[in-house]
């Protein structure tokens, strides 16, 4: 487990989130969802797993009207 949640960087075209939360009862994935949130200053309900949920690979949505400010936000790959 992480001593930190928080992104972790790139691995080519995957962000890397690393989370504390144990992967039960959706744990982990909503402490995902809290870390992007905050790095990309959205507020809460902007994101939601689309698929992978059961997964460490997943495919969220991201609802922001402003798609330049997330890749500002997000680490350089």
């Amino acid at each position: 487990s992480s001593s930190k949640d928080g992104i972790a960087g790139w691995l080519e075209d995957t962000l890397k989130v690393k989370v504390k939360a144990p992967p039960e009862k959706g744990k982990a994935n909503k402490a995902v969802i809290k870390v992007l949130e905050k790095v990309l200053q959205l507020p809460k309900g902007s994101i939601e797993i689309r698929s992978g949920s059961t997964s460490t690979r997943k495919t969220l949505e991201i609802n922001c009207d402003d798609k330049e400010k997330i890749y500002t936000l997000l680490p350089d790959k």
